[in-house]
């Protein structure tokens, strides 16, 4: 399916590995994150629709609830709490933005 970026600075740093961005500086940093989250974006790509994600179990795939309702995220890491957030479209997925709440899922580091 075809991947949108709703944030130029987000696709900048998918594409290329590197950001001056301050939102996503820190993660830059860190290669084997970038790296993760760039082939969780190639898996996105590669699948049909977005229901296929589920077969991949280490992406956890979910639909969210509350104040994200409407769209849906996968995991981007083992051991990390980040997920990327996106909305599931006709053309396929708008990616929003990456969750940077630390407290996710309970994780009070």
């Amino acid at each position: 399916m075809k991947v949108y970026f709703e944030d130029s600075e987000l696709e900048a740093y998918v594409k290329t590995g590197k950001s001056t961005a301050k939102a996503y500086k820190q993660y830059a940093k860190d290669k084997a994150f970038t790296e993760r989250l760039q082939a969780v974006v190639a898996t996105m790509q590669a699948v049909t629709k977005s229901s296929e994600l589920a077969l991949y179990s280490y992406l956890k795939y979910e639909k969210l609830k509350h104040q994200y309702s409407g769209l849906s995220s996968v995991r981007i890491m083992n051991g990390k709490v980040e997920r990327l957030i996106f909305k599931e479209t006709e053309n396929g997925f708008e990616i929003t933005i990456i969750e940077l709440d630390k407290t996710h899922y309970g994780n009070k580091k």
